[in-house]
C-alpha cells in the first residue's frame, strides 16, 4: 500500500458526520456494511434525471439573454470561438466533451500533462476573469446535462491526465474510479464544503474523493437541493 492510499484509509477510520452537509468537513468513512459506493439505480435514478431535465431547460430560458451577452462579449474581447471543449470523464469513465465559455486566450494546445487554471493565471481573458469568479462561465454545461453527460449535482469532471503533485488522479488512489459511478456534476459535495479550484497537492485530491464517495453513498433528492441552495452562496469562493 502506497503512502497515499494509507493516508486515505487512516481518513477513512474517522467516524461519519452525522450530517452530510456539515461544515468543516469530516474525513468519510464508508458504512461496514457497505465497503462500495452504490450507483443510482431504478426509481430515483429516474427521478433525479427527470429533476436534471426541468431545471436545466428552465435554467437555459430564462438566462437567454445573459448568456447571448456573455457570448458577444467573448467574441469583442479576444479571437476563438465563444465556446471551449474539453475532453472530461464521465459516468462508467466513458469521455464526454464538456462545453463552457471560452475564458482564455485561444492558443495551440501544448504536449505532455494538463495545465490546471491558477490564480492570476496569464492565460485568462479580461472577460474570462468576470466569467471564472461568477461561475458564469459554467453555465453552457446545461446543455451537457440534457444531452445526459452530466448532472446538475455530482462529482466534478475531471479531465484525463490531470495531475496533482505531478501524479496523475487515477494513479494516487485505487479509490478514485469508485466516483465515475453517478454522472458527473455541474456542483457537488465537494465544492460547497470548500474543495473547489485548482488541486494541486493530493491530499486536497484526496478530501475531494472523501466528499464525492460520501455523496454517492448517502444520495437523496433533499442533499442533491441542499448542495444546489448552497452552491449558490458559494459561486464566488475558489473561483478564479
Amino acid at each position: 500500500m502506497s503512502p497515499i492510499d494509507s493516508h486515505h484509509s487512516m481518513l477513512r477510520q474517522a467516524p461519519l458526520a452525522t450530517s452530510a452537509m456539515a461544515w468543516p468537513p469530516p474525513p468519510f468513512r464508508l458504512p461496514l456494511h457497505h465497503p462500495r459506493p452504490t450507483p443510482l439505480q431504478g426509481w430515483p435514478a429516474a427521478v433525479k434525471r427527470g429533476i436534471d431535465i426541468a431545471v436545466a431547460l428552465l435554467a437555459l430560458v430564462t438566462h437567454l439573454l445573459p448568456l447571448l451577452a456573455a457570448a458577444i462579449a467573448i467574441k469583442l474581447d479576444s479571437p476563438g470561438p465563444v465556446l471551449f471543449r474539453q475532453r472530461r470523464i464521465g459516468l462508467h469513465g466513458r469521455p464526454f466533451a464538456l462545453v463552457k465559455f471560452r475564458t482564455m486566450h485561444d492558443r495551440p494546445a501544448t504536449e505532455g500533462r494538463l495545465h490546471q487554471t491558477c490564480p492570476h493565471d496569464p492565460r485568462v481573458t479580461r472577460i474570462g476573469a468576470v466569467l471564472r469568479r461568477t461561475s458564469f462561465d459554467e453555465l453552457p454545461q446545461l446543455w451537457n446535462v440534457l444531452r445526459g453527460d452530466m448532472s446538475l449535482v455530482g462529482p466534478r469532471p475531471h479531465a484525463p491526465g490531470t495531475c496533482a503533485g505531478g501524479i496523475p488522479f487515477e494513479q494516487i488512489t485505487d479509490r478514485y474510479p469508485l466516483r465515475h459511478r453517478v454522472r458527473p456534476g455541474m456542483t457537488g459535495l465537494a465544492q460547497v464544503r470548500g474543495w473547489r479550484g485548482q488541486t494541486d497537492t493530493q491530499e486536497k485530491l484526496l478530501r475531494r474523493l472523501d466528499c464525492d464517495l460520501e455523496y454517492i453513498a448517502s444520495w437523496s433528492l433533499w442533499m442533491d437541493c441542499l448542495i444546489l441552495l448552497r452552491t449558490v452562496a458559494t459561486l464566488w469562493r475558489n473561483a478564479y
